[in-house]
């Protein structure tokens, strides 16, 4: 590895995590312009063709593509993408200033460390290595770091690959988010995310009847019956999904034998995860089921009136298959008898989406893997938050989440820091997936 490769990095993540592209799903907030102009600043003057793409009716929310074009027209296209934007934070539960870029005891703190600033960061000084070195690939290489992934993608990817797929042609995408490594006894295993689940966010509006309140015997309050629908919806047990990708993670843990046979049959799935330790039972859930979290609620409008109506937001992660109907079937299941009181509005959806893994990037994958950690195998796994590589599944791409991080930097660390306080990466981490960009594209695009 390159210490003065690794440095660029850790100083362009402290860039982007100082640059506070905080998006809280308003149309106002993220602002990426900020770092798509540090982007640019940082790419420029290394022969790259760059451009920058903003939507309309959303200034400052842009998104920067720049690419090496390759010499062979029918080699592939890889596309290295990571998004600029991150969630809010409660500064009073952090350890350090979440926006201070703050380089500890060899690790940067801050929002955006883990999800996704080291990938984004460590991509650019990649493709901006390659660059500089007067690489000319077979294939092309693209690199894509957008907005507003944190929000859906719509205004970043979405747009992007809505409007201006031909700067981006895609045929194999790396994103966020594996590189995990994990052990079992003398095996060692990488995680490759090959698909995720999809996503319906939905709001559910409760109506009432307004009244004083001094004299709430008998009311039609709005809340009390929405206070019904979250605990129906908490309640809700649907039935379980085991698949292959669940059943390829449980043969890697070092279980009991008898706990992964119960893992993996799905009249035993259910109670077996009630055993599991509570972090692990959490993520198994999550990998098995389609789920339901109401997340948010509106109501009221002064302390002595009755409500008359009351918004709900939900939280909803499918699994493979299940569809736009499938969805509100769950839904008027979950409910029952409140189904026919409950307005249901779609606020944002994606489906489900798997990647084959019998690719010659899946191949290569395996070799950078083995040349860091001899000896360990490709892990594929379902995520279970999204990221926006449906966008270029539905346009025919193959996308996997990858990277490559150090053995401290466990799976359980890290879903601990996404999108939690005292967010941050370890330096060794951010080595490894700089040189793991190189690899990969220098092997894959020739």
């Amino acid at each position: 590895m390159n210490d003065a490769l690794t440095a660029q990095t850790v100083e362009l993540l402290q860039q982007l995590i100082r640059n506070q592209c905080v998006n809280d799903g308003t149309v106002a907030s993220g602002q990426e312009v900020r770092t798509s102009d540090v982007l640019h600043a940082y790419l420029e003057g290394s022969g790259l063709d760059i451009e920058v793409y903003e939507p309309d009716g959303a200034p400052g929310r842009t998104s920067l593509v720049a690419r090496i074009e390759g010499s062979d027209p029918a080699a592939p296209t890889l596309c290295l993408m990571g998004h600029t934007d991150v969630v809010p934070v409660t500064r009073a539960n952090w350890t350090r200033d979440p926006f201070g870029g703050e380089l500890v005891k060899g690790e940067v703190w801050g929002r955006g460390a883990i999800d996704m600033l080291n990938l984004t960061a460590s991509q650019a000084v990649a493709l901006k290595t390659l660059a500089r070195r007067g690489w000319r690939p077979r294939g092309t290489l693209v690199y894509l770091a957008c907005a507003d992934e944190e929000a859906g993608g719509a205004l970043g990817a979405g747009h992007v690959c809505k409007r201006h797929w031909g700067a981006l042609r895609a045929d194999y995408l790396l994103t966020e988010n594996g590189g995990t490594v994990s052990a079992r006894g003398d095996e060692l295993n990488v995680t490759v995310h090959v698909g995720e689940k999809g996503v319906a966010w939905r709001r559910l509006r409760v109506k009432g009847t307004p009244g004083h309140g001094s004299m709430p015997y008998g009311a039609d309050n709005a809340l009390v019956k929405a206070a019904h629908v979250v605990t129906r919806l908490a309640d809700y047990r649907p039935a379980p999904y085991v698949g292959d990708l669940w059943s390829a993670f449980v043969g890697s843990l070092d279980f009991d034998p008898a706990v992964k046979a119960a893992l993996v049959d799905p009249s035993r799935v259910d109670e077996a995860i009630a055993k599991l330790p509570q972090g692990m039972a959490r993520f198994a859930w999550s990998a098995t089921h389609t789920t339901f979290s109401p997340n948010m609620c509106r109501a009221g409008v002064k302390t002595n009136v009755i409500p008359d109506v009351v918004d709900i937001e939900v939280d909803i992660r499918t699994i493979p298959g299940d569809s736009e109907d499938e969805v509100r079937r769950h839904l008027d299941k979950a409910l029952g008898d409140l189904s026919e009181e409950v307005i249901v509005e779609k606020l944002f959806s994606k489906q489900a989406s798997v990647s084959p893994t019998g690719t010659p990037l899946w191949d290569v994958l395996g070799r950078v893997v083995d040349a860091h950690y001899p000896g360990a195998k490709l892990l594929p796994r379902l995520l279970v938050g999204f990221t926006d590589a449906p966008y270029f599944r539905e346009h025919g791409a193959v996308a996997y989440g990858f990277g490559l991080f150090s053995r401290a930097l466990t799976a359980e660390a890290m879903t601990g820091r996404f999108h939690g306080n005292d967010e941050r990466i370890d330096v060794e981490s951010l080595a490894l997936t700089t040189q793991a960009w190189l690899d990969t594209c220098e092997l894959f695009l020739g």
